[in-house]
């Protein structure tokens, strides 16, 4: 499951902001969660909120570590640099010899969302045969919703990104595929349906401009995961199980209320099982 970019002092703002809420028989301690512009393109409202409800059901600061691509979150994770990453589920099935699943949240009542394929609101095109020689927009080359289910939608036709479209860019963050194809930088894109969702409720006059031609099957929401090798560690745990009660505080509550989502909740890895489909088509073309 993109909100705008802001710069390092709003983050650090959201740290400075939770250390200074007291929580009763609790020594504060820094928590390192990695994150990507991809997905929350750094909302500074959001994170101060989100950073708070978790402050206050964990007794952790929240440092958010944000890096611009998923391979560099990812990477952070693998190496320990952050203790928890907000991820894709592509880029945790890469790796889920060696990654875990905290929690997914769970959005309109399911833990799942879908893939969109968009073009301008005045574009002829109503599928992506349509889309042949022209520009695309995908969003990160590890993302399931911005680039795995088109490429893959293309493989199983016989056809290949850099061959069907004239070119092909990476904007890093959905907010700004949907922001290229409104503008008429590009003619279509693919994009996170949640994102687009939210955008549509909140920015109607820049989800206007696009339209929705195609939409991916249900896959698991991008989870946040956590080294394998450290699952069973008490600030992991706690942090868990912070995730999992947001909403039975006030804060919480507020975070989730601007996430749009219901809950977080312990995922399966079965939920990911149509992106490691889709993930075997591509390897099947490598």
């Amino acid at each position: 499951m993109t909100l705008p970019r802001r710069n390092l002092t709003a983050m650090l703002a959201v740290t400075a902001a939770a250390a200074c809420l007291p929580i009763a028989g609790r020594a504060a301690r820094s928590f390192r969660l990695g994150i990507t512009p991809v997905f929350l393109d750094n909302d500074a409202n959001l994170l101060e909120k989100l950073g708070r409800a978790l402050f206050e059901a964990s007794g952790f600061r929240v440092e958010f570590e944000q890096r611009r691509t998923y391979e560099e979150v990812t990477g952070l994770l693998l190496q320990g640099s952050v203790d928890v990453a907000w991820l894709c589920g592509y880029p945790y099935l890469q790796h889920q010899d060696v990654l875990s699943l905290l929690a997914v949240p769970v959005w309109q009542g399911r833990p799942l969302y879908q893939s969109y394929l968009i073009v301008g609101d005045e574009d002829s095109a109503t599928r992506l045969n349509d889309l042949e020689g022209g520009v695309h927009a995908f969003s990160d080359p590890d993302s399931n919703s911005g680039y795995l289910m088109t490429t893959s939608d293309l493989i199983r036709n016989g056809r290949q990104p850099a061959s069907f479209f004239s070119r092909a860019i990476f904007t890093y963050g959905h907010r700004n595929v949907v922001r290229a194809v409104a503008s008429g930088l590009v003619r279509s894109g693919s994009v996170d349906g949640y994102v687009w969702e939210v955008l549509a409720a909140e920015e109607p006059a820049l989800t206007q401009r696009t339209k929705v031609i195609g939409k991916s099957e249900w896959v698991g929401f991008p989870p946040f995961c956590a080294r394998k090798d450290r699952m069973q560690e008490p600030h992991i745990l706690t942090f868990q199980q912070a995730l999992f009660a947001l909403g039975s505080r006030d804060s919480g509550r507020k975070a989730l209320e601007l996430l749009r989502f219901d809950k977080l909740m312990q995922g399966e890895p079965a939920l990911f099982d149509g992106i490691a489909e889709r993930m075997r088509d591509l390897d099947a073309l490598r």
